[in-house]
């Protein structure tokens, strides 16, 4: 069962089922949010797919056409986007991993040693698959901004002025929502472009930070329920029209050295993130970069990102910032 957000041709909010040959969205009556229909369904003491079983109506939509107009949303959003939090975990793929250490071997000051991301990775390998009530080792964890941070599936992502770089990241992302008791209830799992910085990156790991506070998409369908143990997506560039790059991307339990629970728990644990009405959206990393690839994207490539389950592509294109890298200054008050 997977859902969509999208405005409606009068111009209002819309949840829509994808029906099974995807072609048709099926509207849901009275939604206008999935963050509405999470909550009422939790309050209610039901499963989301009985809610939303229940509250399909008979006005279908075409989805070519809504994709066609651009007028499809990210498929959770928060009224407030201030109470979106948008994160991330790394170094929890081999070829993350790989790609990690090859950025940042450089800087190791001991050639015989490992490099932090290798110890990160390792952490992971050994502990981060914990036997059902146990707790595991920390992963690597990042954050990437607030709901006004999130860019629909179809719209443009910025390239900042600032920035020295705009790399996909081609993941999975879980989405959340946090109950009246603090109960911190899964919705469901879409695909995103968690997009990045990293030519800033390999200059330094300590900039890692820096280099995630970029826009990111996801989207346009959430998947409810559990992921496959192994998806097996592509992910490409597309310029003026034509495939300059494009690789296969694995992820799922079956390709990470964590389980999502041990993410899920080290994420939560924090109680701030446990804040009842708050939405997540954790995106949970990544092997495969166009960047480390050896490709440098440009303002009018098409990020492009696929995956058997999850419906529709993933698709943005990029854009430089208008805007020039003028230099920010403070009034003292």
């Amino acid at each position: 069962m997977r859902l969509v957000q999208f405005l409606h041709t009068d111009g209002n909010r819309r949840v829509g089922l994808v029906d099974e040959a995807g072609n048709t969205l099926r509207v849901l009556r009275n939604v206008e949010r999935v963050y509405d229909l999470a909550l009422s369904a939790h309050r209610g003491g039901q499963t989301l797919a009985a809610l939303v079983t229940a509250s399909v109506g008979d006005e279908r939509v075409d989805y070519d056409v809504v994709i066609a107009e651009k007028r499809l949303l990210p498929p959770l959003d928060h009224p407030d986007p201030a109470h979106c939090i948008i994160s991330g975990t790394g170094l929890d793929h081999l070829g993350s991993a790989q790609a990690r250490d090859a950025m940042h071997a450089k800087l190791q000051a001991e050639a015989d040693s490992l490099t932090d991301s290798m110890k990160m990775f390792r952490m992971g390998l050994e502990g981060g698959r914990p036997a059902p009530g146990e707790i595991g080792a920390q992963p690597e964890w990042f954050y990437k901004g607030d709901g006004r941070w999130i860019v629909p599936p179809e719209q443009p992502i910025t390239l900042p002025s600032f920035a020295l770089d705009g790399g996909d990241e081609a993941e999975v992302v879980g989405l959340y929502v946090i109950g009246d008791g603090g109960e911190v209830l899964r919705v469901g799992f879409a695909l995103g472009n968690e997009y990045a910085d990293h030519v800033l990156e390999r200059q330094n790991y300590l900039y890692l930070a820096h280099s995630k506070l970029r826009q990111s998409s996801f989207g346009p369908e959430l998947r409810i329920g559990d992921p496959p143990p192994s998806i097996e997506g592509t992910v490409r560039i597309v310029r003026d029209g034509k495939e300059v790059w494009a690789a296969p991307f694995l992820t799922g339990e079956a390709n990470m050295t964590h389980t999502f629970a041990n993410i899920e728990h080290h994420h939560f644990k924090y109680a701030h993130f446990r804040s009842p009405g708050d939405v997540h959206c954790h995106f949970y990393g990544t092997a495969t970069l166009s960047f480390a690839a050896g490709v440098q994207t440009q303002p009018g490539d098409v990020f492009e990102i696929t995956a058997p389950g999850f419906g529709r592509p993933l698709r943005n294109p990029l854009i430089a910032d208008p805007q020039p890298n003028r230099l920010v200054s403070v009034r003292v008050l």
